[in-house]
């Protein structure tokens, strides 16, 4: 019969494993949630836990602060606080965002049923009720993403269930795409464009000529991947150079571009000045 004192010298070993491929540690006290602050760290004096002033970890030799207390330094692993918490350890946790991962936390069944039918395949875990979707890249985490579905990576924790089966794939855009706020009342702003000049038939005004336009316009947004303000503001501001000053553009094509950057993580504000701007540049802000 396996004794308790096995157990913790089994969650030792295992977080000296992980910590040598590289994967930070830390252990797990009852209820699969990290030790307390000790008196040292008391009231987060140290400034070591995650907030949004001082994201990283503390100097603290103990295992404060969650995912912030992730090590792989083996010495610090066994020194003399850490193995006192191993000795109550139910449980190893590790950083996935310090590895370089991001784990989709599907918590029942149904989850499940749409992770399989929406995400690429990639390693997965077991979990008590659910599964673990492993994803080769960091990202921001967050809870409730949808029913049953949580993002572990950057300044979180993830329970270690064991490697997983299944290649690693990197991490999606469809993925990355479920932090992002969509938006619910915010609607681009109501832009007037100048009648088509001479008062002639406008030459864009081709359904099939404008739609691919704005589809184009609306993938430029989608698969940008850095500098997406920026990109944003140079798309309207091509679609605006060539479809601004025809009248050809209704509230329709707005709102589709306008929904393509707030997908991104773009804010309705920013969406707006970057139009307005766009407007201004090519002389059209006055009409």
């Amino acid at each position: 019969m396996t004794q308790p004192t096995d157990i913790r010298r089994e969650h030792l070993a295992t977080a000296l494993s992980l910590a040598a491929s590289g994967v930070p540690v830390l252990p797990l006290r009852a209820g699969k949630v990290p030790f307390g602050n000790c008196r040292r760290c008391a009231d987060n004096v140290c400034g070591g836990r995650p907030n949004m002033k001082t994201p990283g970890p503390c100097t603290c030799p103990a295992p404060c602060h969650g995912w912030a207390a992730a090590t792989t330094d083996p010495d610090v692993i066994q020194s003399g606080m850490w193995r006192r918490a191993w000795v109550q350890a139910s449980a190893v946790a590790y950083h996935p965002g310090g590895a370089w991962l991001t784990v989709v936390d599907l918590d029942h069944a149904e989850a499940i049923t749409w992770a399989r039918e929406t995400l690429p395949p990639t390693r997965t875990v077991p979990t008590t009720r659910g599964e673990h979707w492993l994803y080769m890249g960091p990202m921001q985490s967050a809870n409730a993403v949808r029913p049953g579905v949580d993002i572990k990576s950057s300044m979180q924790y993830a329970r270690w269930l064991g490697p997983g089966t299944g290649t690693m794939a990197p991490l999606p855009d469809i993925v990355r795409a479920l932090t992002v706020k969509q938006p619910t009342t915010a609607r681009p702003v109501a832009v007037t464009m100048p009648a088509p000049v001479g008062g002639g038939g406008c030459p864009h005004r081709t359904p099939t000529y404008l739609d691919r336009g704005i589809a184009m316009a609306e993938q430029r947004i989608t698969e940008a991947h850095e500098a997406v303000h920026a990109t944003v503001y140079r798309t309207f501001l091509a679609v605006l150079s060539t479809h601004g000053r025809c009248g050809c553009l209704t509230e329709t094509h707005t709102a589709r571009l306008f929904t393509a950057a707030q997908a991104k993580g773009e804010s309705p504000r920013h969406c707006a000045d970057a139009w307005t701007n766009a407007l201004t540049t090519l002389g059209l802000s006055h009409v």
